[in-house]
């Protein structure tokens, strides 16, 4: 159990790409991680894009950067909202501030986008936001899985194994 007693915050929204909030949930679980997932509210119950409900068990606005290790996106349309969320982006902000990582799938870009804390950074995500992210002054690169400093970053849900180990890898 290489992540026993780590604290890993994983955001949803509506709209959510199932895979990509449930494979990293379940690997870091089964590496021993306490895994809190961080919504609008907490205790809602949000939709994916497929219609498949998950809830969330705090709001965006209580989560606290000093009590995780590491922070997860997941992609689909929901980072669209997500990027909208003051809570949302200042977290980023002090995770980003403390170095620790930030992982982020297929269109989670965003947030970190409207964050302003790619500059500079080498990352991937979903080819239909490649001009987002090289508008925000990151190098985009057309690879499985990016580390770049405390930045992770995959395309897509077939990227799965490889992100999850990404994040794995740092923490141990």
């Amino acid at each position: 159990m290489k992540l026993k007693n780590l604290k890993i915050l994983i955001l949803i929204d509506n709209r959510f790409d199932e895979a990509e909030l449930l494979y990293p949930r379940y690997r870091m679980m089964e590496e021993g991680a306490t895994v809190v997932i961080a919504g609008p509210k907490g205790k809602e119950t949000y939709q994916s894009k497929s219609g498949m409900p998950y809830q969330s068990d705090i709001a965006f606005k209580d989560a606290r950067e000093e009590e995780f290790a590491a922070m997860i996106i997941p992609g689909g349309f929901a980072p669209d909202k997500m990027r909208q969320d003051q809570s949302v982006l200042d977290l980023v902000r002090q995770f980003d501030k403390k170095e620790k990582p930030i992982a982020f799938i297929c269109h989670a870009g965003w947030v970190p986008i409207s964050a302003k804390v790619l500059k500079g950074v080498r990352c991937t995500s979903y080819p239909g936001i490649r001009d987002d992210i090289i508008n925000a002054g990151a190098t985009w690169v057309d690879e499985p899985v990016v580390v770049d400093r405390h930045f992770i970053s995959s395309r897509k849900p077939d990227d799965l194994p490889y992100f999850c180990l990404a994040i794995i890898r740092p923490l141990t």
